[in-house]
């Protein structure tokens, strides 16, 4: 057991009370919808390298994740273990969580753009009794590359491969006729309060920091999100953000069982796979960040699509240019969610659908029903209305520390937590992400509003991406950088055009960039987000083209 929870008395007590810890896992809720609807579709999973499909019911992915349990219980796996799985969105990655729940193994997913370093770190810090990999996906041999690595990782007993030995080991019909099912499970089955969940972040600072959850914490937030977005039955989901980042655990996974709705999977990211899925399944509502809806809104083949099912697009994580917004809504014909949220506590805030354009467009909206949200100033003090500071964050969706790791828990004796983004904060509670802590840019002692030059930015016709990190100065302390890619076929825009451009539109002249970096993709994380450490990294050797 490596696992130490920070669970202090109060927040069980607090939470319970409230009404947002229900003592419940998701194997309850899993199990009620394989009872009540057996032959009803659950999953649909749709490869787009080889265009191939799965669709299982309710029943058949009961009996094959129990399968998967056992396989593991027989291969020695229990309760506190780890069980590593580096997975595409396939269906083998919803059952092997709930296999894990079955018998009381964390899961912890891991990222399929993870290669040698990052894995060799994560194994062995998580200390994984094994670990699931695909065979060859995307054109890497992820097989092989874990049997190279597993010499050097002396937790690590078992490796289980999908398409060599992982069918054999995990799905063999006489694990159901050998062992006492109900005996494994009964013994295995974890307390609300046990850590189920251990996910690294998603490295857009650069350390990677395993965030633990329990069933009480995930659950607090799929259901806060529930009531937020007004979710039922009859939804029908579509997740092609990675299962093995926070939005795709929490909403493309947790949140089928918790609905009884069916979900659908892309395993790679592709706007006209997405399109063609949400017309041929009649989804009804996705979530992914800024890439993900800017790559729908702007297909040029979206008129070939009936996607008039889709009512919600919920995009959280990272700040969502205005435009973008107000473009992707009327292209899509559907409600655009726009929110903040962060691996260690889900989906934190939102809009709703009763909120004004205003409120919409211009917003993150406001904290969920089991979270709160506040700004503070540098005393720690809530600052006044519409002004910049720290956001802070507690409640019952908020995780239980970091593995090994305590002492970065940035939690006050209240519970609020540090989440290392600036925001600001009307009368009605609505919050607007101004950025990372350490994406401020001090130019001669005053701040540079970074996402407000973003957003203007954003609204060049030619311009695609774009992010603004400070140039260490030797006079003025730091100067911005503007990262830009642009849209195929548009004309090169110079840094003399950027100015104007942004002049044009009465951005004050300190606040304009002082270098113009064009690049062909932005540095992202596999959730989407732009990775601004390694952008600061190639500006810490650029100057300014203007004085």
């Amino acid at each position: 057991m490596i696992f130490d929870p920070i669970l202090p008395d109060w927040r069980g007590e607090k939470h319970r009370a409230e009404g947002h810890w229900r003592d419940r896992t998701l194997l309850d809720y899993f199990d009620e919808a394989a009872a009540r609807k057996p032959d009803a579709v659950a999953v649909v999973g749709r490869r787009v390298e080889d265009g191939g499909e799965t669709v299982l019911s309710w029943r058949q992915l009961k009996r094959l994740s129990d399968r998967m349990a056992l396989g593991l219980h027989a291969h020695g796996l229990g309760k506190g273990d780890v069980l590593a799985f580096q997975l595409p969105n396939w269906w083998q990655f919803y059952c092997l969580h709930i296999a894990c729940l079955r018998i009381g193994v964390c899961s912890n997913p891991l990222m399929p753009i993870f290669r040698e370093r990052e894995l060799s770190f994560m194994l062995d810090f998580a200390e994984a009794k094994a670990l699931v990999t695909p065979g060859v996906f995307r054109g890497h041999d992820h097989g092989a590359m874990a049997r190279e690595l597993r010499p050097s990782l002396p937790k690590l007993e078992h490796l289980f491969v999908i398409g060599d030995n992982f069918e054999a080991a995990l799905l063999d019909p006489a694990l159901e006729q050998g062992m006492d099912a109900e005996a494994v499970f009964a013994a295995g089955k974890p307390d609300p309060d046990d850590v189920v969940q251990l996910l690294y972040t998603s490295g857009t600072t650069g350390e990677p920091k395993g965030a633990m959850h329990t069933s009480n914490t995930l659950l607090a937030m799929v259901m806060s999100y529930v009531e937020r977005i007004g979710l039922g039955e009859d939804t029908a989901i579509l997740m092609g953000s990675p299962l093995a980042h926070q939005t795709g655990f929490m909403y493309g996974l947790m949140l089928s069982p918790v609905l009884g709705a069916k979900t659908c999977y892309l395993d790679i990211w592709d706007p006209e796979a997405a399109l063609r899925l949400i017309r041929d399944e009649a989804v009804t509502f996705t979530m992914g960040a800024t890439p993900f809806l800017a790559d729908l809104a702007n297909s040029p083949v979206l008129d070939r699509y009936d996607i008039s099912t889709l009512e919600t697009f919920v995009s959280a994580g990272a700040p969502i240019p205005r435009v973008l917004v107000e473009r992707a809504s009327e292209r899509l014909g559907c409600f655009v969610h726009s929110g903040w949220g962060m691996t260690e506590n889900g989906f934190g805030s939102g809009t709703r659908k009763s909120d004004p354009p205003e409120r919409v467009f211009g917003t993150d909206g406001c904290a969920v029903s089991c979270l709160e949200v506040r700004v503070v100033g540098e005393d720690g003090s809530p600052v006044p209305d519409d002004e910049e500071g720290r956001l802070q964050v507690r409640g019952a969706g908020q995780f239980v520390g970091y593995l090994k790791r305590p002492e970065r828990y940035d939690t006050d004796a209240d519970g609020w937590f540090e989440t290392g983004d600036n925001a600001r904060m009307d009368a009605d509670r609505y919050i607007r992400i101004s950025g990372r802590s350490k994406d401020i840019i001090i130019r001669g002692g005053e701040n540079i509003p970074v996402v407000e030059v973003e957003e203007l930015l954003y609204r060049h016709p030619g311009v695609a991406d774009c992010a603004i990190v400070a140039m260490p100065d030797d006079r003025l302390g730091e100067r911005g950088c503007a990262f830009v890619t642009l849209r195929p076929g548009a004309e090169i825009l110079t840094f003399e055009a950027m100015c104007g451009f942004l002049l044009e539109r009465r951005l004050a002249k300190p606040y304009l960039p002082e270098r113009l970096e064009l690049i062909d993709a932005m540095p992202r994380t596999a959730s989407g987000k732009i990775q601004k450490y390694r952008l600061r990294e190639l500006a810490a050797g650029l100057r300014p083209m203007r004085e």
